[in-house]
Order: structure tokens, then C-alpha cells, then sequence
């Protein structure tokens, strides 16, 4: 009776463990933000440019590098099986969590392509993968980038004439988006510190996880 006791509690923590861990299809909403089985799962340690994000190119000319790394992401990883490991939660009450496809840490995979930035802020889990990164010029490292952190904190939320779509999180962290001309619309601010942006479509918007407007 000892023994068996002795060896639950040894297997008590991997049990917890595995209780924890969420498994399922990813489906990508942009580069650091998964949903994982119909979750909601922020990547740890890693931070992307936003949708709406441009970078300059050698030339200097502007390029959609937000929308970009969004799609190579979702290339590589949209309907496949991920395991991953909670570690927190942000202020948007998403899951932030460390995750693995294939056996790989999806988090170093991306920094490793240039897709995204180590969020040093968080964790220094993957400073080095992004080392290499910058050495190889891999990705968005090839271009003039403004680190996502810093695009946000400046608040350049100015949309484009034909992105009007605005992209609101309200006080119980509902995501809506409301159209021009609707009730709403010239009422509601977008602040991008809020994680609020604007889309240039609706079918772009619920693709991102935002619901429409009822008024």
C-alpha cells in the first residue's frame, strides 16, 4: 500500500502537467496570437508586427510586413496539431503559453525566421535565436522594421482610406468591429496599446476573431 501511494505522489506533478496542456488545431490570427483548439493562446516570448504594420524595404519603399509574417505563419502552421503549455495570462485574458508543433518550439522557429522578435520584456527565452536571425538577415531583418512594442507605444493607428473598419475591445473583452455608418462608428476610438485596430474588410476582421456590430 506504501509503494503504490509513494509512486502516485511521484507521478502527482506530470499528471498536474499534462492536465494543464492545451492540445488541438491551431488556427492563426496573426503571427504571436493562435487560437489552439478553439483557445484563444498568446505565444510566449515572442512579439510580431501588428496586422496593420509596415516596414521599408532597401529601397525605402513601404511594405506590408505586419500582413506578411501572418501569412508565412499561417503557411506553415494553420491546421496543425498543437501542444502547448500555459505559463500566464495577459491583460486581454488570452492564454500566454509556450507551444510545440511536430516536436518543435514553434516560438524559436519563428524568431529563427525573422517572423517575429524575442519580447524581451517577458522572457529571454529566444535573444539567441534572434541573434542569428539579424546575422542571417532573415525575414524582416532583410528590411527597416520598427519593433512591434514601439509601433504600438506610438500610437499610429491613422488607417488607410480604404481600411475604415474599426476594430474595438470593449470593457468585458468582446472584439467588434464596427463599419461606417453604423451607430457606433464615429464614437468609438481605436487604441492600439489596447491591442484595437483597424481592418480594411470585414471577411479580414473575422478572420482576426472580431465579431460585427449588432447597431
Amino acid at each position: 500500500m506504501l509503494r503504490i501511494c509513494l509512486a502516485f505522489v511521484l507521478a502527482l506533478p506530470s499528471m498536474i502537467q499534462a492536465a494543464e496542456r492545451l492540445q488541438g488545431q491551431v488556427k492563426v490570427i496573426d503571427a504571436d496570437t493562435w487560437d489552439v483548439g478553439g483557445t484563444r493562446v498568446r505565444l510566449h516570448g515572442i512579439d510580431a508586427p501588428e496586422l496593420d504594420q509596415n516596414c521599408k524595404d532597401s529601397h525605402g519603399a513601404d511594405w506590408a510586413c505586419g500582413a506578411w509574417a501572418t501569412q508565412v505563419v499561417r503557411q506553415q502552421y494553420q491546421g496543425k496539431a498543437a501542444e502547448c503549455v500555459p505559463l500566464d495570462r495577459d491583460r486581454y485574458d488570452r492564454i500566454v503559453a509556450r507551444c510545440g508543433v511536430g516536436g518543435g518550439d514553434v516560438g524559436q522557429e519563428i524568431v529563427l525566421n525573422g517572423l517575429a522578435f524575442a519580447y524581451r520584456k517577458y522572457s529571454g527565452d529566444y535573444v539567441a535565436a534572434e541573434s542569428k536571425a539579424v546575422s542571417d538577415q532573415s525575414g524582416l531583418h532583410a528590411s527597416y522594421v520598427q519593433v512591434p512594442w514601439v509601433h504600438r507605444a506610438s500610437g499610429k493607428t491613422q488607417p488607410s482610406p480604404s481600411c475604415q473598419i474599426k476594430g474595438n475591445i470593449s470593457s468585458k473583452g468582446a472584439r467588434i468591429y464596427h463599419i461606417p455608418g453604423q451607430r457606433y462608428y464615429s464614437k468609438t476610438r481605436i487604441s492600439a496599446g489596447k491591442g484595437e485596430r483597424w481592418f480594411c474588410s470585414e471577411a479580414e476582421a473575422r478572420a482576426a476573431g472580431w465579431r460585427a456590430s449588432k447597431r
